[in-house]
């Protein structure tokens, strides 16, 4: 009985013992998260410092994402047989000079997917990697500064696809006008004088060049482990509205170790000229124009690994 007593006393011991030292550890651990947070705000402000400062910045972040599978005697589908796979990635870049009279920004969007079903049952398939994504942008924005945040600009900018149909269509955009950066990392450029040159093998009446206004908003931002850039371009032709076009592209990733995370990249694309050009060469719908044509809005979205540098 008194062993029973003994053990009964010394376990409640034990725990109130464990339970008070559990206790105390959170009690210190929160004035520790208090001057970690405090740290992280005076290195947010640090960081912040250096990135106004003149000189180059350069740097890049990505997504990749990808998943193959196969399939043997799987009769609830209609390839029963098969194996797929899918492959994609995206890289944003960018390179800015930025001085005290002027600045020089200059960024890269790319994004590339494949995909394959290979139907062991019909060796007539196609079984090789098909591009399904196929995104291609070069930009390249001088300013000269007429106050802090207004500034005199010239623009070009490149975009076009490259595993298909390299530079059919593709397009230059060649302009200036005015840039607007009201806080940091964040341009909106207005170029009310902007020549939109078409590039294409096709139908000059489909893909015409023309004279019109651009503008463009890009924020490029880092905020801890978290990487993002939204861009959005937009041409409006003088001409025609037919001849307009946008396109606005978001990237996140999040950083978990030594610059491996996860991301999440999703884009959308209106372009009348494209959609007629598929409606015509690909539908075969040939009595379609500017007027009929179903000018459905593009999307595409991607997750993945990520990778920041």
């Amino acid at each position: 009985m008194k062993k029973l007593v003994f053990t009964m006393i010394a376990s409640f011991a034990i725990t109130a013992g464990f339970s008070q030292t559990v206790e105390e550890l959170k009690a210190e651990q929160g004035p520790k998260k208090d001057s970690i947070a405090a740290l992280q705000g005076r290195v947010d402000a640090l960081q912040a410092q250096i990135d106004g400062m003149p000189g180059w910045k350069i740097g890049a972040f990505g997504t990749i994402g990808g998943s193959i599978s196969s399939f043997s005697n799987w009769y609830a589908q209609g390839t029963p047989d098969n194996s797929s796979g899918n492959i994609g990635f995206t890289v944003n870049a960018f390179a800015n000079l930025k001085e005290e009279k002027f600045f020089w920004r200059n960024s890269a969007n790319v994004n590339f997917a494949w995909v394959k079903l290979d139907d062991k049952n019909d060796p007539t398939d196609d079984d090789s990697f098909q591009a399904t994504s196929d995104v291609f942008q070069l930009t390249s924005l001088y300013g000269r500064n007429i106050t802090k945040t207004l500034a005199a600009s010239g623009l070009a900018d490149y975009r076009t696809t490259v595993l298909n149909n390299f530079n059919d269509p593709g397009y230059l955009d060649l302009g200036i006008g005015a840039t607007w950066t009201p806080i940091q990392d964040l341009i909106v450029v207005i170029h009310p004088l902007n020549y939109n040159f078409v590039f294409s093998k096709g139908d000059d009446s489909i893909f015409e060049s023309s004279l019109g206004a651009k503008i463009v908003a890009d924020y490029t931002r880092k905020i801890g482990a978290i990487n993002f850039k939204t861009n959005l371009s937009m041409f409006q032709s003088y001409k025609s509205a037919d001849y307009s076009n946008l396109t606005w592209t978001n990237s996140f990733g999040y950083t978990l170790w030594k610059g491996i995370g996860v991301g999440f990249d999703f884009g959308l694309r209106s372009n009348k000229q494209e959609a007629l050009n598929y409606a015509i060469n690909t539908l075969e719908e040939t009595t379609t124009t500017f007027d009929t044509v179903d000018n459905k809005l593009q999307t595409y979205w991607m997750a993945g690994l990520n990778y920041s540098f």
